[in-house]
């Protein structure tokens, strides 16, 4: 069989409630939605990234993959980079080409009537979540109620706020926010992610003080996820482990922050990367190096694939992916108990797009 159409729209989502982390504000989401059919079957798959990435998939990758076979996905993966080449890949080429990579994947497991966690093969039968919010733009009580939801209504064990607000200019507010999100939680695991906000020796100060008076375990993005050095540097200075990767667009990138001994634990976005193909390329990675991997946000999209590796951390169950995939698709799976359960009843990733109720967001 072999692909006949591939079709992109984009859809603008507004936050619920205006939204920050330690180095960008924002109010709406943009999602880039893509299909892949064989004049019988239709794949699914999406990204977040910016509306020109719709010029992209039906200007360079449509013409790329229409007429190949769909069991050829990573001859596919393959043909789209090269037809990207003049573009460059990091940015909104590559997750234009991970929303159609998603797609191929699950047009083919649904022409083979599986799941894709057994297209894959099931390393786990379940996925562990962290609750992922709490924006520097957040009030006490919002930041207390959204973490109570995680922790006591949905029973998710692991919980992650923004810091590093302003650029790292609010360090003060960073730490009575950091001890207000564990009074709330309790016992729960406590994470923390600066979004780059801080300098090596800001990040150590805090990263010292949270670790030692809240019991932070994990400190995402402490300096810039380019600043391998200074990545390495605060690993090296405290107890608490230090994640990155959400920005790799290229298997290399990849590849350096683990030579450079930037991280304990190695994130990946399905969504950027360039789909579940190099996803599961960067989980290998990581394993070679004796590290785990975590699934960054878009959580659906990440529960089939991240099943499907040994070394599989968790995922990031972000606040905004979830309000917009629960909203704008059937199938999503619920976080109840801290794990995302892969439905292997339905084919592919299972989930199918509610076109009427998304059209009033389409701006492409």
């Amino acid at each position: 069989m072999t692909v006949t159409e591939v079709s992109a729209c984009a859809y603008k989502i507004p936050t619920d409630r205006p939204e920050a982390d330690g180095t960008l504000a924002w109010d709406a989401t943009i999602m880039v939605v893509v299909t892949v059919g064989d004049g019988h079957d239709l794949g699914l798959g999406w990204t977040y990234a910016g509306a020109g990435a719709v010029a992209v998939i039906t200007d360079l990758l449509a013409p790329a993959v229409i007429g190949t076979d769909t069991s050829e996905i990573p001859r596919s993966a393959e043909t789209m980079a090269r037809a990207c080449r003049n573009l460059g890949r990091p940015g909104l080429v590559a997750s234009a080409i991970s929303a159609v990579d998603v797609a191929l994947w699950d047009l083919r497991a649904r022409q083979l009537g599986v799941a894709l966690v057994d297209l894959f093969g099931r390393a786990r039968d379940t996925v562990p979540v962290y609750g992922s919010g709490g924006f520097t733009t957040y009030d006490d009580s919002t930041t207390e109620t959204q973490l109570a939801t995680w922790v006591d209504d949905w029973s998710i064990p692991r919980v992650k706020i923004k810091i590093g607000e302003s650029w790292g200019a609010e360090p003060a507010r960073d730490l009575h926010r950091v001890a207000l999100a564990r009074r709330v939680i309790g016992e729960a695991e406590l994470y923390v992610d600066a979004n780059g906000g801080y300098t090596a020796k800001e990040a150590l100060r805090l990263g010292r003080a949270m670790s030692d008076d809240h019991d932070v375990r994990w400190f995402e993005e402490p300096v810039s996820s380019d600043d391998l050095a200074g990545l390495a540097r605060v690993r090296s200075g405290f107890r608490a482990d230090v994640a990155a990767g959400e920005y790799g667009y290229t298997l290399d990138y990849f590849s350096k922050m683990l030579d450079a001994g930037a991280v304990d634990c190695l994130q990946a976005d399905v969504t950027r990367c360039g789909g579940y193909s190099v996803w599961r390329e960067v989980a290998a990675l990581a394993d070679a190096n004796h590290l785990q991997i975590s699934g960054h946000c878009a959580p659906n999209i990440h529960a089939h694939v991240a099943a499907s590796v040994p070394n599989l951390r968790h995922v990031e169950y972000f606040h905004d992916h979830h309000r917009i995939e629960t909203m704008l698709f059937d199938g999503t799976l619920p976080p109840n108990g801290g794990a995302m359960i892969p439905d292997r009843t339905r084919p592919g990733h299972g989930m199918s797009f509610r076109v009427t109720v998304a059209e009033p967001y389409r701006i492409a």
